[in-house]
């Protein structure tokens, strides 16, 4: 490739996946690991790969991820995630890309295939989104955002065609450890925004509109058992993040930091 690209990762105990995601970019440049305290094998397996590994203690997934691309030695960066896989076709898009004379896009947005529970999703909203993953670090760089961060470029980013594949969870426990951590992390940004939120009825009567949108009209019911059960969890994630939010203004956490409270 004419232009260099490095490739940017944020990890933290992902000895399971992180190998498979490796293989997919080894073919960039470099690759840049940071490492919240993984106590597992991920960050020796980074080291064999000849990944620069740094740690950083979490600060929520966009300053994460803001401080990989600030690490990168080359203007061009592809960011994916330790459970998400970049596919051939989408690699010789990129090479392609970056072998032109000249590049008439600060950034490309990648469509991302959803896997989960061993189902590819052929069909379904989650199969059918575009994230902005390959951008010039001159021109863009991750938002602030706790959580759902997200590339903020200056320009429009061109869509390519070759998909990468998301691994999301290796099983109904991981989904839950992880939904617990996102609605937590939500609730938290809307709480210390000072976001009063949504009356316990109207959260309540939100979920069956919740499940109805992903399951019919986002058609996942043709994803099969796999589908039904992504709806009604993706159905549940507004409802508890709510919950929580309003759990923190019902206990009076003035301070900003709701209390865990205990089990």
């Amino acid at each position: 490739m004419a232009v260099k690209i490095s490739c940017v990762i944020i990890t933290l105990n992902e000895e399971q996946s992180i190998r498979r995601s490796l293989t997919a970019v080894n073919w960039c440049d470099e690759i840049i690991v940071v490492d919240c305290g993984s106590d597992d094998k991920t960050v020796e397996i980074c080291h064999e790969f000849g990944c620069k590994v740094y740690h950083k203690d979490f600060d929520g997934y966009g300053e994460q991820k803001r401080y990989a691309v600030s690490l990168a030695k080359n203007d061009w960066v592809l960011n994916i995630d330790a459970d998400e896989v970049v596919s051939n076709e989408l690699k010789k898009e990129i090479e392609n890309i970056l072998s032109a004379e000249k590049i008439n896009y600060n950034g490309f947005a990648l469509p991302r295939m959803l896997i989960f529970l061993g189902k590819k999703f052929k069909y379904g909203k989650e199969s059918k989104e575009y994230y902005t993953r390959l951008f010039n670090k001159n021109f863009g760089d991750f938002s602030k955002d706790k959580v759902h961060e997200k590339v903020e470029l200056d320009g429009e980013a061109k869509k390519l065609k070759g998909a990468f594949y998301h691994y999301s969870y290796k099983n109904i426990e991981q989904y839950f450890k992880k939904f617990n951590s996102y609605t937590t992390e939500a609730a938290t940004s809307l709480y210390n925004a000072g976001k009063i939120g949504r009356k316990p009825i109207v959260i309540v009567l939100g979920f069956p509109i919740y499940f109805l949108k992903n399951y019919f009209v986002n058609r996942n019911f043709l994803n099969g058992i796999p589908g039904f059960l992504w709806s009604l969890f993706s159905s549940l994630y507004p409802v508890i993040k709510y919950f929580k939010l309003w759990s923190y203004w019902v206990n009076g956490n003035k301070s900003g930091q709701p209390s865990t409270g205990s089990d």
